[in-house]
């Protein structure tokens, strides 16, 4: 039985890899932390047994080492971060204070309790970060690597870069047992809807505009959370020490691609369930247009980057990974997801303008 902190477990990765090693290992005991800002949400964390919720800041040291000490942690996952680009852009000093500062209090707690007070239990720091810190990929260029230098183009990703250096410097300063994993894109159940996917879709159902950056042509890799999850559950149980591992979902798509599917699935979901009609009745596909009329192409943003491709060469080498969906699967069990939980999102969409 393991003893488990994960950090920013009410917002969306975190509180999907919650659920996922509930199910993996239902014997171990989870404590989540974390400050319920506006995307943290304790409805993503119903139906979950043996899972205790701390409302409060990774910024508060004494807290989280008072959690490591009393609830015996042998694991942090760490999630808890300020993660959307435009937010970075509008008001950049909240995502350094969280994504720096507040990585740096965890790794000041970490130390204390797993070396300072010599407990002797075997420890692990996980920390998950995003490919966002390599910056941006030219059409023919190589997939982001591990040893692919940092180059971050917004104060989001800069301040997930720093935060990345520090959880490095914990290791090989202080022998801190640490682990570091970059993510592509990611989407699923429970994600906030300020992010493309369930803007977009919330957007198609409720007849309003697709705001489309530019061309529409940047670049992302898509991965849906669960495969996501199974990447980081790999790590913790086989990863090595100090080592960053990239995960991706091999899906590669210009933000036009993803755009177009998000339409195609809604619109063959109206025509397959006529109750949707009912529910949406503002959507295009309940007076039977088309989804694709609401595009439309706004300024772009600024900084934005123009692509992003993950090698996972390493984790799929060393650990055995492989993304289980392609993009439209696991988008089609995405839309199935939202339309099935209504109540969820309903409270959420005012509040992610």
């Amino acid at each position: 039985m393991a003893n488990l902190l994960v950090t920013g477990a009410a917002g969306f990765i975190g509180a999907n890899f919650v659920h996922h090693w509930r199910k993996a290992s239902p014997d171990d005991s989870i404590v989540v932390l974390d400050a319920l800002t506006y995307a943290g949400n304790r409805a993503n964390l119903d139906g979950l047994d043996g899972v205790e919720l701390v409302v409060g800041d990774i910024g508060h040291t004494d807290l989280v080492t008072e959690l490591l000490d009393s609830r015996k942690i042998g694991s942090i996952v760490h999630f808890a971060a300020e993660s959307h680009v435009d937010r970075s852009i509008t008001g950049p000093d909240a995502f350094v204070m969280t994504n720096v500062v507040g990585t740096h209090s965890l790794l000041k707690a970490a130390k204390t309790a797993w070396l300072d007070k010599g407990s002797g239990r075997p420890h692990r720091f996980h920390h998950v970060s995003t490919d966002e810190v390599y910056g941006s990929l030219g059409p023919d260029d190589a997939a982001f690597s591990e040893t692919t230098p940092y180059a971050p183009n917004s104060p989001y990703s800069a301040s997930k870069a720093g935060s990345d250096h520090l959880v490095r410097a914990y290791h090989h300063t202080y022998g801190l047992e640490t682990t570091t994993s970059n993510c592509s894109n990611n989407y699923g159940p429970y994600q906030f809807p300020e992010k493309l996917i369930p803007l977009f879709l919330l957007n198609a159902l409720h007849g309003r505009k697709l705001p489309i950056y530019g061309d529409g042509m940047n670049v992302r890799d898509w991965l849906h959370v669960e495969d996501h999850c199974r990447g980081i559950e790999l790590i913790l149980r086989n990863g090595r020490i100090g080592e960053t591992y990239n995960v991706g979902g091999g899906q590669e798509l210009p933000n036009l691609t993803v755009i177009e599917e998000i339409c195609r699935v809604v619109d063959a979901a109206f025509a397959t369930d006529p109750s949707l009609a009912e529910r949406f009745p503002d959507a295009p596909a309940a007076q039977g247009r088309p989804s694709a009329e609401l595009k439309t192409y706004v300024t772009d943003r600024k900084g934005h980057d123009r692509r992003y491709a993950i090698d996972e060469t390493k984790i799929r080498g060393e650990l055995g990974y492989a993304p289980a969906r392609d993009f439209p699967q696991g988008f089609a069990e995405t839309l199935a997801w939202y339309l099935t939980n209504e109540s969820w999102w309903r409270p959420l969409v005012g509040r992610a303008s």
